[in-house]
């Protein structure tokens, strides 16, 4: 991929929208310019991304689900039964109508997401209690007609990345405990990309199409607006009652089956880069960096024992597992720094004449800027070291500007003034009229009840006044 000529600084991350579009394609993760609405291309840096933080929901996954593939094409027949979660989709779906010049007998929908694509194969898979539970998942490509404004990761028409899994369980207990399974993953998946993440109960308007209930993980982005970033449903029977999956219990009797979905998308990506970027560029966890510590030769003497060195300390380096590259360009010094710190290269190592003569390298970390001179005999294990401190800082970091931008508000007035900050937290009665009017007032919808509600509380709804011992967040979303 051609290196950027002009190294222009990014707009300052205050003015977020377009430092966020610019560093997209200045740190090459996505090219916009296809000329298709809400459709992108990723850079190969940028897939390099996306396949270290899909490796990570793929391990914790793998433990107890089997990954697999179903069709793109939905038949409109399947895709019709389920009255509820089409009425959900009818606006977003595109649809195949010809093959070549030949007018299809049945048209064909682009998956908006897999429901009506695997659960009539369930019904052939499912037969017993003792196929049960089912845990399958895939990542794959979906289609949404989206006539928002769409932006790269957050708001697509072509979803490249969805992960989504579906399982059957034998009750309703069952399923409800693999949701709340299934948020423990996503809590467990953005920790280790060091994004803090607020799972909620959303309300029955904003549920899944189909579900009885919908619990969704909300990150924090920089401008003070949420991004859903993982959503788990709980379908009861609905699905298998509309696609017939039933099984054999242990008395004979043929039941009907529990079901769970939940997805992730790109969006985990788009959360990641705004959460920890910075005014220079990416901030990348070393987890999921794709160059995780870059060497700079520090060449204005003794060249070739320079370098010698260089390719010694990569080489220890390739040995414990590092990604690391060398950057033995004719560029100055500093146009070498632009170019990995607007990468996100979690580390950068210095070595020139003056690390040599102590027989040492300069560590620079990216997160912070901190320089430390450690030995080459050891350089491995202050690399590895460095990046567990890098992981540790970054999630500290943005739990406590999380926590800073999370106001309780009883008023409306409260709610107005801090909604444009953060997140509010604010009373609710539980009527979907007073939900829906706050929305309006305040400028920002209620996203769910917290997983963790304490709700010994006495407060008072802000729009009607009724006691109410909940509490919900309030934000702007994208």
């Amino acid at each position: 991929m051609a290196e950027q000529e002009k190294e222009a600084a990014l707009p300052p991350k205050e003015n977020f929208s377009e430092w966020y579009n610019d560093l997209l394609q200045v740190a090459e993760i996505m090219d916009v310019r296809y000329p298709v609405k809400g459709s992108y291309v990723w850079y190969p840096f940028g897939f390099s991304i996306r396949r270290n933080v899909y490796g990570i929901i793929r391990e914790l996954l793998d433990k107890d689900h089997q990954e697999t593939m179903f069709p793109l094409l939905i038949p409109e027949n399947e895709f019709m039964k389920e009255a509820e979660h089409i009425k959900g989709f009818e606006d977003e779906v595109y649809w195949v109508l010809n093959g070549g010049t030949t007018p299809l007998d049945v048209k064909l929908a682009l998956r908006p997401t897999s429901e009506t694509a695997i659960y009539p194969m369930y019904r052939l898979w499912v037969r017993s209690h003792a196929d049960l539970p089912l845990k399958l998942y895939q990542i794959v490509n979906t289609f949404r007609y989206e006539t928002k404004h769409t932006r790269p990761l957050i708001r697509l028409r072509e979803i490249t990345s969805f992960k989504e899994a579906h399982t059957v369980h034998a009750t309703w207990d069952d399923a409800a405990a693999q949701v709340d399974e299934a948020i423990r993953i996503y809590s467990e998946f953005y920790r280790r990309l060091a994004v803090p993440v607020l799972p909620s109960k959303r309300p029955n308007w904003d549920k899944f199409p189909g579900a009885d209930y919908t619990i969704a993980v909300d990150a924090l982005m920089s401008d003070g607006k949420t991004l859903q970033v993982g959503t788990a449903h709980h379908l009861g029977d609905n699905f298998a009652k509309t696609f017939d999956i039933k099984y054999e219990d242990a008395a004979g009797e043929q039941v009907y089956a529990h079901q769970t979905c939940y997805g992730v998308s790109e969006r985990c990506i788009a959360a990641l880069i705004s959460i920890h970027g910075d005014d220079k560029g990416l901030i990348m966890p070393p987890e999921v960096a794709p160059v995780q510590a870059v060497i700079i030769p520090i060449l204005f003497k003794k060249p070739e024992a320079v370098l010698a060195a260089c390719n010694d300390v990569k080489e220890t380096l390739e040995a414990a597992g590092v990604r690391v590259t060398i950057d033995d360009s004719d560029k100055r010094p500093g146009s070498k720094y632009y170019k990995w710190e607007m990468k996100g290269v979690p580390l950068r190592i210095e070595i020139g004449p003056k690390d040599l003569e102590k027989e040492a390298a300069m560590l620079v970390r990216r997160d912070t800027g901190e320089k430390e001179q450690v030995p080459l005999s050891s350089i491995a294990n202050e690399v590895i070291e460095r990046f567990a401190v890098i992981q540790f800082s970054l999630l500290e970091n943005a739990k406590e500007n999380l926590k800073a931008r999370i106001f309780d508000c009883n008023t409306i007035e409260e709610i107005k003034e801090k909604v444009s900050e953060g997140i509010a937290h604010v009373p609710w009665c539980g009527e979907e009229k007073c939900g829906l009017e706050l929305d309006e007032e305040v400028g920002a919808g209620i996203l769910g009840i917290p997983t963790d509600q304490d709700e010994e509380g006495n407060y008072k709804c802000p729009m009607c006044g009724k006691d109410t011992s909940i509490r919900v967040y309030v934000a702007k979303t994208y």
